[in-house]
């Protein structure tokens, strides 16, 4: 019982750090100083940090399940035949653009996972791109400050902006505690995407790339679970969705107007108190 309350406590903060600017890995570093499983094996718990996201994935394909599904019933107004008649072309397009945005971060993390966790998977890292995004969130935005975006609707992002948002997304990839929708929303904004859309594709992105990230996981863990092991995956995944559904909500009416700043302050904070943490008190 004790673990499936610590699974509830690990849900919830990945619901809500996976979606707002600031980093869930950072969160995630200083609770498992805390707050440690008693009966689960070692390898497990690093499966359960990201399968658990699925959970999260879930609730954006129930709150946008009308924007992402490109299927549809014929004689709908469209003006495709054959086949062509059953599909959404502007959301296939979409979605293209999506698997663009994600070509640079598959690449690397199928071939350099291991290795990348094993040099970069440090204190030090999360805090230093906890700090240095925080700065980067502050600057962009008084950069942007009396600008109007060049893009307002999803349908205008080019797949050259989505391949240069995925670019940004694998910084993500590499250094953790940069924040996967952190690092894809600044590439957004640099190019002059709106912070609603910006927002929004980010959303749509973590789709494949949060399943292809804990299917890999789960692969290289087995199915091998211990009951325990098996009911805090699932607990934390049904809460990390709940928790998700209403922070999208939130982050969605909160952009509307105010600008990231915030969130550059409280990840310098947060950077702050990692370090401290290090070096003063373990």
């Amino acid at each position: 019982m004790l673990d499936i309350i610590k699974a509830i406590i690990f849900g919830i903060v990945e619901g809500i750090t996976e979606w707002l600017p600031i980093s869930s890995t950072g969160h995630l570093i200083l609770l498992e100083e805390f707050i440690k499983f008693e009966n689960v094996s070692e390898d497990f718990f690093g499966m359960f940090e990201v399968v658990i996201q699925l959970g999260a994935i879930l609730a954006v394909v129930v709150l946008f399940i009308k924007e992402i599904w490109p299927f549809c019933k014929k004689g709908n107004g469209f003006k495709n035949t054959g086949l062509l008649a059953y599909v959404k072309m502007d959301v296939m397009t979409l979605w293209f653009k999506i698997l663009v945005a994600c070509i640079p971060a598959a690449v690397i993390g199928l071939w350099f996972d291991d290795v990348l966790d094993a040099m970069f998977y440090h204190w030090y890292v999360v805090a230093g791109a906890l700090i240095v995004f925080g700065i980067a969130f502050i600057l962009i935005e008084n950069w942007n400050k009396g600008k109007n975006p060049a893009v307002t609707e999803l349908s205008q992002i080019s797949y050259q902006a989505a391949l240069m948002i995925g670019v940004f997304q694998l910084i993500a990839a590499v250094f953790p505690g940069t924040s996967r929708s952190g690092a894809t929303i600044i590439g957004a904004l640099l190019i002059g995407i709106s912070r609603p859309v910006a927002a929004e594709f980010t959303f749509f992105l973590a789709i494949p790339v949060m399943f292809g990230a804990s299917l890999l996981k789960v692969v290289k863990f087995g199915l091998d679970f211990k009951p325990v092991e098996l009911a805090a995956l699932v607990v934390a995944m049904i809460v990390a969705f709940a928790v998700s559904v209403a922070v999208i909500k939130f982050l969605l009416s909160y952009i509307k107007k105010h600008d990231f700043k915030v969130f550059g302050w409280y990840r310098i904070i947060l950077g702050l108190v990692v370090i401290i943490y290090f070096l003063c008190f373990r």
